[in-house]
């Protein structure tokens, strides 16, 4: 035990003393800052002339004339030019577009513009002309349009959860954000510190500095410190890059024009903001120390990072599979026969149970996953471990997926 403790200090006291681990965790959350100050700045920008366009509009019955409203981006100018005309002179204006409305067919009102309109303007004029002709027609039927617009209601529908301890209020949107970002950070920090702890058994092996280590301490042993002591550099960083852009992102929402969704997600986290911080802490550690044996015995088993492919693809796919479901289906069905059945198996349930956690799990669901995950985990560092031992010490040799079952038969 002593060993695995003097490997875990010498993993982790080595990587976070580096520069580009200081650089790294304080240049994400800068960086985090800078985009919110840009998007602040951008959405706050009311000087920008050259977004607004003018739209020539020929109508030769005037029924639109004074109808459609000015915005901050769209003047309408009512003109008695001919459509050839002015189609002419719109070639030599960027912002310029001319919208022919045909007298006895506004449904076939047509837009020309030397570029390509936005989508937001179509449906601005669009939307326009629909409550012109639904007024009018309206009016034609002997309706009081100021009457019907009188009954209109603005209802607004807020979401609350009922518990133990009485209602408490929720955010839907907080609710997918905070899903969401469970997944994807997950997602990432597995590859991103699986691999480095890949590339530090293939570094130690092709350095040959492993023949002089393993002289003294047991293949599993080593494999084991490393594991441990890269999760541990992970898990520092990201606590400092939450903690960071956190605050950061707080302190900008709180003042900038557009709120960060951290901001938001901090206002609407709530009483179970310690439940699902618990929950993404749980499967980040379980999903990463899965992982980790399993990408510490593809390392082993090569001489060079580019001979990994072939065993990293079929390692990550239910990875890949399950996140590109959450993005796609999980979040609208966390309840599903699927949701339930991928947060059970081990190599999937740390990127699902986080898209479920949100949306509230069955504490007996999750207690299943969790005894899963440590199950799944002890499997796997029994399967790496042996497979490790054997090609920790092998140099200059070709392998394939038949040879790393040959490995996991040898014996001690």
């Amino acid at each position: 035990m002593n060993k695995i403790l003097l490997i875990i200090q010498r993993e982790y006291l080595t990587r976070v003393r580096k520069k580009s681990f200081i650089v790294m965790t304080l240049l994400v959350p800068a960086l985090f800052a800078l985009m919110y100050k840009v998007i602040a700045y951008v959405a706050d920008d009311k000087n920008d002339v050259k977004a607004t366009h003018i739209v020539h509009i020929v109508d030769s019955a005037d029924v639109y004339k004074d109808k459609l409203k000015d915005s901050q981006y769209i003047k309408f100018d009512y003109s008695k030019h001919a459509l050839k005309d002015l189609k002419a002179e719109v070639k030599e204006q960027e912002n310029d577009l001319v919208l022919y409305i045909p007298t006895h067919s506004p449904d076939k009102t047509q837009m020309f513009a030397k570029k390509k309109s936005t989508l937001s303007m179509s449906d601005n004029i669009e939307r326009q002309l629909n409550d012109i002709n639904s007024g009018a027609a309206l009016v034609k039927a002997g309706i009081d349009t100021a009457k019907l617009h009188a009954t209109k209601s603005n209802v607004t529908v807020s979401a609350n959860e009922i518990t133990e301890t009485g209602d408490q209020s929720t955010s839907i949107g907080a609710t997918y954000a905070l899903s969401f970002a469970g997944a994807i950070l997950i997602y990432m920090s597995l590859f991103i510190y699986g691999a480095q702890v890949m590339r530090g058994v293939i570094e130690e092996k092709t350095s040959r500095i492993i023949e002089v280590i393993v002289s003294s301490v047991k293949p599993f042993q080593l494999m084991m410190g490393k594991i441990i002591g890269v999760g541990l550099v992970g898990l520092t960083q990201f606590i400092l890059w939450i903690g960071l852009s956190a605050l950061v992102s707080y302190l900008a929402g709180k003042n900038a024009a557009v709120a960060s969704p951290v901001y938001t997600f901090i206002h609407n986290l709530g009483a179970n903001a310690g439940y699902e911080i618990g929950c993404f802490a749980f499967f980040w550690i379980s999903g990463f120390l899965l992982y980790s044996a399993l990408f510490a015995a593809v390392g082993s088993a090569v001489d060079s990072e580019t001979e990994t492919q072939q065993f990293m693809f079929p390692i990550t796919l239910p990875l890949l599979f399950t996140y590109i479901l959450s993005v796609s289906y999980l979040f609208q069905k966390p309840d599903s026969p699927l949701a339930v059945w991928l947060s059970m198996i081990p190599l999937t349930a740390p990127v699902a149970m986080m898209v479920r956690v949100p949306f509230g799990v069955p504490p007996w669901q999750l207690g299943i996953s969790m005894v899963m995950m440590i199950a799944g985990f002890i499997f796997t560092t029994w399967v790496a471990s042996r497979i490790y031992r054997v090609g920790i010490l092998m140099y200059g040799k070709k392998v394939n997926f038949k040879e790393l079952g040959k490995w996991f038969f040898y014996k001690e």
